[in-house]
């Protein structure tokens, strides 16, 4: 049995219903591949909520390569670290179905940190980045991912620490995943970039070429090096790195003068006992290049105008949102997996009860 099968081994049979909570927890500290073994199904009654907290119905989960790092104990992104038997971090979107919190009424749809679970008792704090899901013609469900942090990743990353001019060329990896198919699409139709996307395989990188990439690399048989000479005979203006490793090193040598380099994540490295050495880093010196990390919370102050922002862009046409959807909350940890494996096709989204008949 191939380990994705595993996978729809651990849901057989596993079915929500409005009468129960359903949650998965973590059963062990993954080491090596996911294993269906590192994760725990639970049942229990719906909470009641108490005074200044409301009750949360789950309506779409998001997925991220992030949780696994949860999973593992390591704290991330201001989460606390998860020991086996806590609830799995995740953040989505629900609907308060029970409020007695003078701030937040019944009917109104939020974001926020929910943890991978069916319902939620929750005060609301700071803590978990709670946030009005407004009205603006598009589904609730973009909130999951493009309107939420996916999207201010994506555009605090290009924007703030890319700083991208019309006519560069940015280099882009991961681009066919959530973030990376976002800071194509606004890197071409909204600054004016060449852009050119690393993937894996060539299903994904067809996917890329629809979505503003002009050029795309297959990092699992081409070779980086040689088609990064190619494709960029003046050098690399702007690199968005959402995977880290080898991928990060080579693109080091085809660095443009004055090159930004924005590192958004390191999928290639979470998996690693030891890090990986970055050997090369002399580059950013000889280049006169810039290599600069940021953490998303740290760019929330600017929410509304970056969410509106991207709102405007999805009704214009100029960014078309990417998603890959996973039916089913029973199906949470193959979803998981499969963004391990690969298999994603933009951002990753768990659809547990679909969009809400209306909202406040």
């Amino acid at each position: 049995m191939n380990l994705l099968a595993s996978f729809d081994e651990l849901a057989r049979g596993k079915v929500i219903d409005e009468g129960r909570n359903f949650q998965w927890r973590v059963a062990r500290k993954p080491s090596g591949e996911l294993s269906p073994a590192d994760f725990e199904w639970h049942t229990s009654d719906i909470p009641d909520p108490g005074p200044g907290q409301v009750l949360l119905k789950t309506h779409y989960l998001g997925l991220a390569p992030v949780m696994r790092m949860y999973m593992q104990g390591t704290g991330a992104a201001g989460e606390a670290a998860l020991k086996p038997g806590d609830v799995i971090h995740g953040r989505g979107v629900a609907q308060i179905v029970r409020s007695r919190h003078p701030d937040w009424a019944e009917g109104q749809m939020v974001q926020g940190q929910l943890g991978w679970q069916t319902y939620k008792a929750t005060a609301m704090s700071a803590q978990e980045k709670m946030f009005k899901v407004p009205q603006q013609g598009v589904p609730a469900m973009l909130s999951c991912k493009t309107l939420s942090m996916t999207g201010l990743s994506a555009h605090a990353g290009l924007f703030a620490c890319g700083e991208p001019r019309r006519g560069e060329t940015l280099v882009l990896s991961g681009a066919a995943g959530g973030v990376g198919s976002i800071v194509s699409q606004l890197a071409a139709n909204v600054v004016g970039c060449e852009v050119i996307g690393i993937a894996g395989g060539a299903e994904k990188c067809a996917l890329i070429l629809e979505q503003a990439c002009t050029a795309a690399i297959d990092y699992k048989k081409d070779n980086m090096a040689e088609r990064l000479a190619a494709l960029c005979p003046q050098g690399i203006d702007c690199y968005f790195d959402n995977v880290g490793g080898q991928t990060l090193s080579t693109v080091l040598d085809h660095l443009a003068l004055r090159a930004r380099i924005v590192l958004c994540g390191s999928i290639s490295e979470y998996a690693l006992e030891q890090p990986f050495a970055l050997r090369n880093y002399t580059r950013l010196r000889t280049k006169e290049a810039r290599m600069q990390g940021f953490f998303v919370y740290n760019h929330i102050d600017r929410w509304e105008s970056v969410m509106n922002e991207l709102a405007s862009w999805i009704l214009s046409g100029q960014l078309v949102p990417k998603n890959d959807i996973t039916q089913g909350f029973e199906n949470m940890p193959k979803a998981l997996a499969r963004m391990y494996a690969g298999l994603n096709r933009g951002a990753a989204i768990c659809d547990v009860r679909g969009e809400p008949k209306d909202w406040a």
